[in-house]
């Protein structure tokens, strides 16, 4: 199929390539248009408009909320050149955000995405998938190149699971490095506290160096979109009226690391207790 890609971070760089392994045609366009050049799969467009003029299906994963009604509303837009493509929003941008651009768009798809880099690469993503049904439809031989594709429901339903399941993950980061802090000072080895920890939550491997080592590096998730994932998070939960302690206790703790470690690895929220131990009476 005939793809435009808008935004060629790292996400959109992997699917980018998956996609273009998968055969089909692809247009890219990113801010920094180098970052779209550099990605090595298709042609690229000068502005939102022209990369989507001629696809079938278009693919955003963009930094924020700004940056979405930015690519899609802005000068030279996307919404310039709508007709009949079929739109997929998988950034993490929130409800009100994909309200807004469906309102102005023919056939839109609201996507968030479980998965890193790799998980793209291998066509092994969690894709959650709400809108109208049958553009769903016609999006899904894209999506399904991906990973598995999930239909949650009405508009707004994905994103607010995707929030939901973002705070469960900064919720075990938190706790994980709380623990591993106690365990030390209490004597046991950083190795086999992770051990232990490891085996309940069997995620924590991919950022065992953050954990064990306090190294917060090569970044695939940077601890300051986990700071706007909860608060978007925090946003939905408050307007909801839920109760969510943990959850912004949660927040809280990454908003502090995010002081000295915005930039790192989503582990850096352990930032805040690498010196506890040696303070801590045995």
């Amino acid at each position: 199929m005939r793809v435009a890609i808008l935004g060629t971070g790292k996400m959109g760089a992997a699917m980018a390539k998956r996609l273009a392994g998968q055969g089909h045609q692809l247009r890219l366009w990113n801010r920094t248009r180098a970052r779209a050049e550099a990605v090595g799969a298709g042609e690229v467009g000068s502005t939102p408009a022209e990369a989507v003029r001629d696809a079938e299906v278009v693919i955003s994963i963009l930094t924020d909320a700004a940056a979405v009604r930015t690519t899609y509303l802005g000068a030279g837009g996307a919404r310039e050149a709508a007709r009949d493509q079929v739109f997929v929003e998988m950034s993490t941008a929130g409800a009100e955000v994909s309200q807004e651009i469906a309102a102005v768009l023919p056939a839109y798809v609201e996507a968030p995405l479980f998965g890193s880099v790799g998980a793209l690469a291998s066509g092994t993503a969690v894709i959650l998938a709400a809108g109208d049904q049958r553009a769903i439809e016609r999006a899904r031989p894209v999506l399904a190149d991906l990973g598995e594709v999930r239909v949650i429901g009405q508009l707004g339903t994905a994103a607010a699971l995707k929030l939901i399941g973002n705070t469960m993950l900064g919720g075990v980061y938190a706790l994980a490095s709380e623990l591993m802090s106690a365990g030390v000072a209490a004597g046991v080895p950083a190795e086999e506290v992770f051990f232990i920890l490891n085996r309940f939550v069997p995620l924590l491997t991919q950022r065992k160096a953050g954990f064990v080592e306090h190294r917060y590096e090569p970044v695939t998730f940077a601890l300051r979109d986990m700071v706007k994932d909860l608060e978007l998070g925090h946003g939905l939960f408050q307007q909801l009226g839920v109760s969510t302690p943990i959850s912004d206790e949660t927040r809280r703790l990454f908003e502090k690391a995010a002081v000295t470690h915005a930039d790192a690895e989503v582990s850096a929220v352990a930032s805040l207790y690498e010196d506890q131990a040696a303070r801590s009476p045995r």
